[in-house]
């Protein structure tokens, strides 16, 4: 894949990323004048992840990685618009939910469970594979948002 084909994926990635947050947004009643901050999240957040995958990287790291850049979005925004950090960084984050993997693990189980008992071994590693999967990328997620926040968003005291 050369650099124009990458660049173009990146844009698209981006693109449908923040029609995705938008979306969840507008779901999750957030306000008129942050729903730019959340597209702005989740296209950047998104589109590092998947550069960094295409670069090599494992999808677990890649996640984290995105996720941060969600993180650290959302506290320059909520700082700057006076608004929780959640409003932009939850909808946001939903657009890195590894939905192809909880399904793959939710498949392998119904393998194994209605399946052929030779086949139940394979399914059951399958299962098991998809569910870690899932885990360690949610845990990412969780991670990656939550660090920024920690270390450089200080509460003030209460007088």
């Amino acid at each position: 894949m050369n650099l124009l084909d990458t660049l173009g994926l990146l844009v698209q990635d981006a693109m449908w990323s923040a029609v995705a947050a938008l979306g969840f947004a507008v779901l999750f009643n957030v306000p008129r004048r942050a729903l730019a901050g959340c597209a702005l999240a989740a296209a950047l957040g998104h589109a590092a992840r998947t550069l960094l995958m295409q670069l090599g990287m494992e999808i677990e790291l890649a996640t984290l990685a995105g996720s941060s850049v969600i993180g650290f979005i959302s506290l320059f925004l909520s700082q700057r618009w006076h608004a929780p950090m959640p409003i932009f960084s939850i909808s946001a984050a939903v657009t890195l939910v590894p939905g192809v993997f909880a399904f793959r693990t939710m498949l392998a189980i119904l393998e194994v469970s209605l399946g052929d008992p030779a086949t139940a071994g394979d399914a059951l590693v399958a299962a098991s594979s998809n569910a870690i999967k899932t885990a360690f990328i949610l845990g990412a997620i969780a991670l990656g948002i939550a660090v920024p926040a920690l270390l450089f968003k200080r509460e003030q005291p209460v007088v």
